[in-house]
């Protein structure tokens, strides 16, 4: 693996100590903060942004654990009800929350029909984006709603070749994805970069997806080197580091 400063935009902590939901029959094994640290020694590691799962449901408990585990380099993206209050919102925030997930390919989130109202009141009240795990080629009249949010943000490359041309239209909005879960997908991931980057240099942000729940092909270190094979040493600075700095408005000064 190349040295190059790496901000991992989305990873899984998984804390037995906290509440865990089924989801399909499947309970993931755990991957706590000493787990994702073990693994990510040799890392020239700036930060990071821990997703909640479809497992976590509506549970803030872990994520609050974890991200005063990790510190104020890292970031949260979760998931909440309709429901939930403005003042909860705002302490999510000022623990490091940045966005709200919507989980349409497993569950565990708020529904579709939510995004378009959810995500605009919490852009407005906390500066959040609206992170989706969704098929790219499934979003259908969603589009239409992504488009008019101040800030979107699409999972694991769209997940699907059918997908791509919808992913770019988005791409080419200002739609940010995640550069995640390569062994997730069912394309070419470099050719993939590549044209997504060159829609817009600021879209991609690298993830490692650790630690892989339900992949078909779980997170290598490799894949990280695959960014800089794909899109060069300043395409991969950009990607692995700068953009999510920006778009998690991490600062830069450590990396």
């Amino acid at each position: 693996m190349k040295p190059r400063p790496l901000f991992d935009s989305h990873l899984h902590i998984i804390d037995p100590r906290f509440p865990l939901v089924e989801n399909d029959g499947y309970l993931p094994p755990p991957f706590t903060v000493s787990d994702y640290r073990a693994r990510t020694a040799a890392w020239p590691l700036v930060g990071g942004a821990i997703v909640s799962g479809s497992f976590q449901a509506f549970d803030q408990s872990y994520l609050l654990a974890a991200l005063r585990a990790l510190g104020e380099r890292f970031v949260g993206v979760t998931q909440l009800p309709p429901t939930v209050s403005d003042d909860e919102v705002l302490a999510l925030a000022a623990a490091g929350v940045r966005g709200v997930r919507f989980n349409l390919r497993r569950g565990g989130s708020a529904a579709a029909a939510d995004i378009g109202a959810m995500a605009a009141r919490f852009h407005e009240l906390a500066g959040w984006h609206a992170e989706l795990y969704v098929d790219a080629a499934e979003l259908g009249d969603l589009r239409r709603t992504l488009l008019e949010l101040p800030a979107v943000c699409i999972d694991h490359l769209g997940l699907s070749r059918a997908g791509l041309p919808a992913l770019l239209a988005l791409v080419e909005r200002g739609v940010r994805v995640k550069a995640t879960g390569f062994g997730r997908v069912d394309f070419p991931v470099e050719a993939a970069l590549r044209d997504l980057h060159a829609a817009n240099p600021g879209a991609l942000l690298f993830g490692s997806d650790l630690p892989s729940t339900r992949a078909p092909r779980p997170f290598a270190d490799a894949d990280i080197d695959r960014v800089g094979d794909a899109l060069g040493d300043a395409g991969a600075r950009a990607v692995l580091c700068d953009n999510a700095l920006a778009f998690y408005r991490v600062p830069a000064r450590h990396a």
